[in-house]
């Protein structure tokens, strides 16, 4: 057992793999932040108190659990919120159709309510056996010895009682394997040890926090810019507008070449774009058609088997990485291009045919398929990334891949599936292993689903409508429904309105949005995160997978189509409902109804929530006109943080600290000479 980095000790077992997370990590650890975290003096398990052993399959390791311990993490979990008592296999694929741990991001990471966590540092699948499958313990076995049928509920469960609660890893196709046990002394400054081992949390671009539109896959360069004039007529707020497959000549496998009969003026529709306040994302995916300017160059570092025809590069392999990126750079980002969505980065156990590669194919690296997998999606967003550090510029971007070490990745993991109840329990469940979710809309079954579906896409990391495969917007699609009366609405303008709402709510809280992510970076805690991380020891957190914390002051429990009401738990304190101002106490459970234009927020006793007059789109001389909200008396000053939000001058100091008050006073400390944030009139 040695420390490797401040609360953070390293268990090695036996020989481990060559290719591991930590080996392929992109950022170094952040020790100087974790060593000012509250320290901890020992590691909070004892390997001596550990069974491992050899199996055919691969590794196993036991380790002994108090009863207390609550489980939580392991990635992104879409069907479940508390781990205690599941058994999950982290494969990862883009189809979870089940609660057996499969995920477009499974993070072998498991976070405990008392305070500690747990990193196998393998590519693996690994199993976690949640303290669900138990070993009887010797007092166990004599109690069964003197009474081996229960005849009564009393019996069997006494019986249970007796079993040592164990949390089982195993790791397959290994002979030894790394394990990291990271302290806390609390649930949330372990997942902050974490975050900073990571390499800290994101900070995005000040932009990519706006509103998304991802436009319909087959528009032609005049059909896309009709729709940017038509969001910016109809007074939709917008940062961001995504080009889908159409814009490549060669989408499945890619060319990364703009289609000429579609796109005639790529750097036209660039600047045309620009000009109107959007910025241009690109949909794209690693395999490489044979058309693609780096085929080539490509060939012999790639993987032995084509998906769609096109090649599958080996990332770790520097030619391979230079490669791609440098294409990216010359032809896309140095042309004005911000951001890409990296499609098919994961893979699938049931739509297989020709994508993705198998497990047991290898790369050029000695990693096979399985080990690829895991790391695949991590790479993929290095390599994208460092095309935009090349420039000093940050990028916001969407993945549908992630392992372990991701959270210095400004890039939003987002997936095919569609359940909005599973979408809401991902932004639950994403702050536990450093990863960003994004529950997009699409489409919807009525006009009440879609604009309950875009008020949680509006309390998110990415606040993203993804019309790919619709001509108009999804609010045009749909032509009556219910109003606040219970009336019905005669045409599409009416829903607009309703989804307007929620855009400019997204942009009144960017400010608050944007030092929560700035909080992140700089100490590794989530912007967005399941209660139980903030109230670890109260037991009515630990099933909340609908409700979750925005920032440190404001509870979201986003409403469901078909529900005229729902419950909220409130934790230990004084809270106010965001829309009436309403005051309850804590530790209880409540009923609220919201209309169509409201989405359940509760704002703690005391906070000063900063409330920006919401703007079309974010440039970088963009200044926000704050009204402060006071909930409650003797309100805590609010503090916003203020840099260009474009480059990573902050990492240099170029930031301040701005202090809005109570009174109406705004004072800023730092070595940034521009003004972010004023007070309105």
């Amino acid at each position: 057992m040695q420390v490797i980095a401040p609360g953070i000790w390293q268990w090695t077992i036996g020989q481990p793999e060559e290719h591991t997370p930590t080996r392929h990590r992109a950022f170094e650890p952040c020790l100087k932040t974790m060593a000012q975290l509250p320290k901890i003096e020992q590691c909070p398990f004892d390997p001596a108190n550990f069974k491992t052993k050899p199996t055919k399959r691969g590794l196993q390791i036991e380790i002994p659990l108090a009863e207390s311990d609550e489980l939580y993490g392991l990635g992104l979990q879409l069907k479940s919120h508390r781990q205690t008592g599941k058994m999950k296999k982290l494969a990862v694929n883009s189809d979870p159709v089940a609660d057996t741990g499969d995920s477009h991001a499974p993070v072998p990471v498991i976070m405990s309510t008392n305070g500690w966590g747990i990193f196998v540092n393998s590519l693996r699948y690994v199993t976690f056996q949640c303290a669900s499958n138990q070993k009887v313990s010797a007092n166990a076995k004599a109690a069964s010895a003197e009474n081996d049928i229960a005849i009564n509920t009393e019996d069997l469960y006494a019986q249970k009682q007796l079993s040592e609660k164990l949390l089982v890893i195993e790791v397959p196709h290994v002979e030894g394997v790394e394990v990291m046990f990271i302290g806390g002394p609390d649930m949330v400054n372990a997942v902050k040890r974490y975050n900073l081992y990571s390499g800290g949390g994101c900070l995005p671009s000040l932009w990519g926090l706006g509103v998304w539109y991802r436009a319909f896959g087959r528009f032609n360069q005049d059909q896309v810019m009709d729709m940017a004039k038509h969001l910016r007529d109809r007074n939709i707020p917008c940062d961001v507008l995504g080009l889908e497959p159409g814009w490549q000549t060669k989408a499945y496998s890619c060319s990364y070449v703009w289609a000429d009969e579609r796109f005639p003026q790529p750097q036209k529709l660039i600047d045309d774009t620009k000009a109107m306040g959007y910025k241009l994302n690109l949909w794209e995916h690693a395999f490489t058609h044979p058309t693609s300017p780096i085929y080539d160059e490509l060939k012999d570092v790639s993987g032995e088997y084509e998906v769609w025809k096109g090649l599958v590069p080996d990332f770790t392999i520097q030619k391979a990485f230079d490669t791609f990126a440098n294409y990216h750079d010359e032809q896309l980002v140095s042309k004005g291009i911000t951001g890409f969505k990296l499609d098919e980065c994961d893979s699938s156990d049931f739509v297989y045919s020709d994508w993705s590669f198998p497990l047991l194919s290898e790369f050029p690296s000695g990693m096979d398929g399985e080990q690829y997998h895991s790391l695949f999606g991590n790479k993929y967003m290095q390599c994208i990334d460092s095309t935009f550090r090349k420039h000093n510029l940050r990028t916001c971007s969407a993945v549908r891949n992630a392992h372990a070490l991701a959270s210095p990745f400004a890039f939003v993991l987002y997936s095919d599936l569609y359940d909005h109840k599973d979408f809401v329990r991902g932004v639950v469940n994403m702050g536990f292993t450093g990863l960003l979710w994004t529950p997009e809309v699409r489409h919807a079954t009525s006009p009440e689903d879609l604009v309950r579906r875009i008020q949680a896409a509006m309390l998110s990391p990415q606040a993203l409508i993804n019309a790919w495969y619709i001509s108009n917007p999804p609010w045009k699609q749909i032509d009556r429904t219910l109003n606040n009366d219970g009336q019905m609405m005669d045409n599409w303008e009416e829903l607009e309105a309703h989804c307007r709402v929620a855009f400019e709510l997204r942009m009144q809280l960017i400010p608050y949005l944007y030092a929560a992510f700035a909080e992140y970076q700089q100490t590794g805690k989530p912007p967005f995160r399941a209660l139980v991380m903030d109230w670890p020891n109260d037991s009515e957190t630990y099933n909340l997978d609908s409700q979750y914390m925005c920032g440190d002051d404001i509870l979201v429990a986003p409403m469901f189509a078909g529900e005229a009401h729902r419950e909220v738990y409130l934790p230990e304190g004084r809270w106010h409902d965001y829309y009436s101002g309403k005051v309850y106490d804590g530790k209880q459970t409540i009923t609220v109804t919201a209309t169509l234009d409201q989405i359940p927020m509760f704002v703690k006793d005391g906070t000063l929530l900063p409330l920006a007059k919401p703007v079309q789109h974010i440039e970088t001389d963009t200044v926000f006109e704050l009204t402060p909200r006071c909930f409650g008396e003797n309100c805590r000053d609010a503090k916003l943080y203020e840099d260009d939000g474009v480059t990573f001058d902050h990492q240099l100091g170029k930031f301040n600290t701005v202090t809005l008050t109570a009174n109406g006073k705004l004072t800023r400390e730092g070595d940034f000479d521009q003004v972010r944030y004023v007070l309105a009139d």
